[in-house]
């Protein structure tokens, strides 16, 4: 059965097939195969459910806010920021990527928005200073990791469904991790420009750096209304969402007018493309998950990796390694479906936090999606910069052993995702 579920999928991945075509053919075939019994409309009423969830909404909504920002002079006005600041010091635009990715992550949710939008100027700026081309590009897409921690996170949203889990600490849990991520990424820039001496940028004037703070308020305002008012309970993250959209709207079309109320039909229709894109993967990993909860695969698995009677750490790092391999294959939002309501119910049962769990399996997904060989933001990096798979990914090593580190550090310390709640 598990045979047959796994084969179906590699062979339509490899013909090329978009995931939601294997998603839901493997568990309708193990139905109809071994459980002829059940009607095949019981998958259709699964997938139907999967969608229907009232936090779902979240999901468009920061999607299209992410995308006016994109359309917009947002991320040139981060970058323009940060750079005045400490673009001048060593390594100064390598931290500068990482800021902005946290920053942008902060506005996005998105790691392969935020390689879009962070990607295509600071590459310019990163070769500009002296960089390689192949560290600039592992740079940038293992710094938009964060922005798959940080609130509003997509991951955690789908996370949060699934398991039931509030999606508003979610998002407070995720802002420690990806400060941590942050920091190891600015130590790792400064070293790594000492030892290859990455010359100086010029350093800018206090008028210069005024300026682009003027510039900047507005965008940087984004995540303080997002996170303060999920952490004061002022509103929810479905609200926050639509309160996103609507600051975004008047950021880019009222104040700073970067771009037509005409020209808005084609960010919607590229937020309707993303978003039908995701609600299929969900409505797909639903009926997965239904599927092989019916066949009884979760216990399969669960009775031989976690028999017995295992502990918090031994659990998190099974769920860490199922979910990081998984992610180097497939999607995260899919991996998330798929594997969160088999192992969810053991690691409470073993005494792990949901909200903490929730992070680990979002960090994991985030590092799956940057890791080789088939993770999403390494075909995004290279569709964006034009180059082929080898220089895309041949810088990012380092990146994957230091995010390794920070992985084992927040299974060691649950605090670290769990002191602001």
């Amino acid at each position: 059965m598990v045979l047959l579920l796994l084969s179906v999928m590699i062979i339509f991945l490899f013909l090329g097939y978009p995931m939601m075509i294997p998603l839901m053919l493997a568990p309708l075939l193990v139905v109809l195969i071994f459980f002829p019994n059940v009607e095949p409309f019981f998958m259709v009423q699964q997938m139907l459910e999967g969608i229907s969830n009232y936090a779902l909404l979240a999901v468009p909504l920061f999607i299209f806010a992410a995308d006016i920002m994109s359309m917009g002079r947002t991320s040139n006005r981060l970058l323009d920021f940060i750079g005045a600041f400490i673009g001048h010091l060593r390594g100064g635009y390598a931290i500068t990527t990482a800021a902005a990715c946290t920053l942008f992550g902060a506005i996005s949710g998105s790691t392969q928005a935020t390689v879009v939008a962070i990607g295509k100027p600071m590459r310019e700026r990163l070769l500009k200073v002296g960089y390689k081309d192949s560290t600039a590009i592992a740079f940038i897409i293992n710094a938009s990791d964060v922005s798959l921690l940080i609130p509003p996170s997509i991951g955690m949203i789908i996370y949060g469904i699934t398991s039931g889990t509030p999606i508003g600490d979610l998002f407070i849990a995720g802002i420690g991790p990806g400060i941590l991520i942050f920091l190891f990424f600015a130590v790792y820039g400064y070293i790594h420009a000492k030892v290859v001496d990455i010359p100086l940028a010029e350093k800018a004037t206090w008028s210069e750096r005024f300026h682009f703070t003027r510039k900047a308020i507005l965008p940087l305002l984004f995540p303080v209304i997002i996170v303060g008012g999920i952490y004061s309970g002022f509103f929810t993250a479905t609200e926050a969402a639509a309160i996103s959209v609507l600051y975004a709207l008047l950021l880019e079309l009222v104040i700073y007018r970067s771009f037509s109320i005409r020209e808005l039909p084609k960010v919607a229709l590229s937020t309707g493309l993303v978003t039908s894109a995701v609600f299929i993967l969900v409505a797909g990993g639903q009926a997965f998950a239904w599927a092989i909860q019916y066949a009884r695969i979760p216990h399969m698995i669960t009775d031989t990796f976690l028999s017995g009677d295992p502990g918090p750490i031994y659990v998190l790092v099974v769920v860490s390694i199922f979910f990081f391999i998984g992610c180097m294959f497939v999607d995260p939002i899919v991996v998330i479906l798929i594997l969160t309501p088999i192992f969810a119910p053991v690691a409470q049962q073993a005494g792990v936090d949901p909200i903490h769990l929730g992070v680990i399996i979002t960090f994991q997904a985030a590092l799956g999606s940057a890791t080789p060989p088939f993770g999403v933001d390494i075909f995004t990096a290279s569709a964006v910069f034009n180059r082929t798979y080898i220089d895309t990914i041949r810088g990012t090593p380092p990146f994957i052993i230091m995010l390794f580190i920070v992985a084992v550090l927040l299974i060691i310390f649950p605090e670290i995702s769990l002191f602001l709640l």
